[in-house]
């Protein structure tokens, strides 16, 4: 488990992973960053009281370091990824470990079902959950078992993992999507394990949610750019979305400013994308089967998440992220 700055939330993650039933061996490895909360105080309380939790460190933060000192530390030829926000069900390694010998896969991952505590994470929870706010990946919505694209955390073959040189240190976000792109061009296979379900808590604000998002944003148009476009093409939507909202905004500033016919025909052009897009909003918000106080807040929470991730995916496309903590999302 990489840990940087998670006081609020490491010792429920802890506590599910001790909490595990039908393994054999099992040892817990905590890879700290540079917290500058109470992290490594609650961390360290938890250690002197479980010896198998193991210390690790990280004073770089990135999680793709993280992850690759972890997996080289590993006594075991299975690793499962951890996230600090996660809750895993008792059963999690246990069946996660069977399906994965199962299916003969070197990744294997189950659904990440996120689940607020307040109106406003559960607006983020839904928006996880739904095409409508991540775009429908089968580890957010849910799906069959099978291959798939990429895997959430991720449960490791160790040795296929090391074959490819681990994850790659240069990436801040997006790291697990590359991690698994590699697995399979190698002739792995990743797959979806539906009987794995993780609670996530999603970001607690306004300004977490937006910095949490523009930061995805800016490492997937930073591996959009690096592949030359080589990626599923809902990581396009939001970008697009973006593009089409500021030629609608220029075209009714620069109508209202001519005055003309031409100018009003323009105006009128460029309100389209946003009627379109905050009519939907607004339809998606009314349909969502929530409580009022979360469908109210939806109809802020998906323009914040589409739009942060919109903006940064485009920032990321042309210019390069210039360091690996380079908009962590923190």
């Amino acid at each position: 488990m990489p840990v940087l700055n998670e006081e609020h939330y490491v010792e429920a993650a802890v506590t599910s992973i001790l909490d595990q039933e039908g393994l054999d061996a099992r040892e817990i490895l905590l890879v700290l960053g540079a917290s500058t909360d109470a992290t490594d105080a609650v961390v360290d309380r938890l250690a002197a009281a479980h010896s198998e939790i193991r210390i690790l460190r990280n004073p770089h933060n990135a999680i793709s370091q993280s992850m690759n000192i972890g997996i080289a530390a590993a006594r075991y030829p299975v690793v499962v990824r951890v996230d600090a926000h996660a809750v895993l069900p008792s059963e999690y390694g246990a069946v996660a470990l069977r399906s994965l010998r199962a299916a003969g896969a070197v990744n294997l991952g189950g659904r990440m079902r996120a689940e607020g505590r307040t109106p406003f994470e559960g607006a983020v929870a839904w928006g996880y959950n739904s095409p409508g706010g991540l775009g429908g990946a089968i580890y957010h919505t849910g799906g069959e078992a099978g291959p798939a694209e990429s895997a959430y955390l991720g449960v490791f073959d160790r040795e296929a993992v090391l074959a490819i040189g681990g994850f790659d240190e240069t990436l801040s976000r997006g790291e697990d999507w590359d991690l698994n792109r590699r697995l399979i061009e190698r002739g792995g296979v990743v797959w979806f394990e539906p009987a794995l379900e993780v609670v996530y808590r999603p970001r607690s604000s306004w300004q977490a949610l937006a910095k949490q998002f523009h930061a995805s944003g800016r490492w997937r148009g930073e591996i959009i750019r690096r592949l030359g476009g080589r990626v599923p093409m809902r990581y396009f939507v939001p970008p697009a979305l973006v593009v089409a909202l500021a030629i609608g905004l220029l075209l009714v500033i620069g109508g209202a400013a001519f005055g003309t016919v031409i100018g009003n025909v323009a105006a009128a052009l460029g309100t389209l994308p946003w009627i379109v897009y905050l009519a939907w909003v607004a339809i998606t918000a009314v349909r969502a089967a929530v409580p009022g106080a979360v469908r109210a807040r939806l109809l802020g929470v998906l323009p914040v998440m589409h739009l942060s991730w919109g903006a940064g995916c485009l920032l990321g496309i042309v210019m390069p992220n210039k360091g690996h903590n380079a908009f962590a999302g923190r």
